[in-house]
């Protein structure tokens, strides 16, 4: 049981440390403030969880059974990344419009709630999250164990780990917010995240 564990911490270590639309919302969203970037960590977790359940269950087969379910999801998940992606890249737009002073570039603190729900939705509306956590937490069920509340217990140790890792991202941003937040050194941030986030849902709208 051990070893198995520690297999599965290090399978969870490679997947958080891949870069992805979760890895680039979440530091965008720490510019902000950690308190902004640790609930979009919690809003992203919960996701995980939530298809790590559904994985345990049975029902992302369906999901992979099915090319219109697997379809609607897909482009759901594209419009969510444009539309991340294109208020990132507007914003930016719309403070260097308000003036280049540092006072300029303080991002607006936004509720808890609407941090916390934009990690959640961005992981929920990504089908091959889905997909992935039906293929990877079943390799992990040591032999003889009960697979459903197995599986359950994986995801929740998964999530629990991720929220430790992406919590490394949050404090680091945080750490380095004297220097992040200078006028040009923020916009060519948001820039960048915001072009990453448009190009990850174009991808995913194409990928047929």
């Amino acid at each position: 049981m051990l070893s198995t564990l520690l297999a599965f911490l290090g399978a969870c270590t490679l997947i958080a440390a891949s870069p992805g639309p979760s890895t680039v919302l979440i530091i965008k969203n720490s510019l902000r403030s950690r308190r902004s970037g640790f609930l979009t960590v919690l809003g992203n977790e919960t996701g995980v969880f939530v298809w790590g359940v559904v994985a345990a269950l049975g029902l992302t087969a369906l999901l992979a059974a099915s090319q219109f379910a697997y379809d609607v999801m897909r482009i759901v998940g594209a419009v969510v990344l444009v539309v991340f992606g294109a208020q990132t890249l507007w914003a930016a737009r719309k403070r260097k419009k308000d003036g280049g002073g540092a006072e300029g570039w303080e991002a607006p603190e936004r509720s808890g709630w609407s941090s916390y729900r934009g990690g959640l939705l961005l992981n929920l509306a990504n089908p091959k999250a889905a997909i992935f956590a039906m293929s990877f937490l079943p390799q992990f069920v040591p032999a003889g164990a009960p697979e459903l509340p197995a599986m359950i217990a994986l995801a929740a140790i998964w999530a629990v780990f991720e929220v430790g890792y992406y919590g490394v991202y949050v404090w680091c941003v945080g750490r380095m917010k004297t220097y992040l937040s200078r006028a040009h050194v923020r916009r060519r941030l948001e820039q960048i995240s915001g072009g990453v986030l448009l190009a990850l849902g174009a991808r995913l709208a194409l990928d047929g």
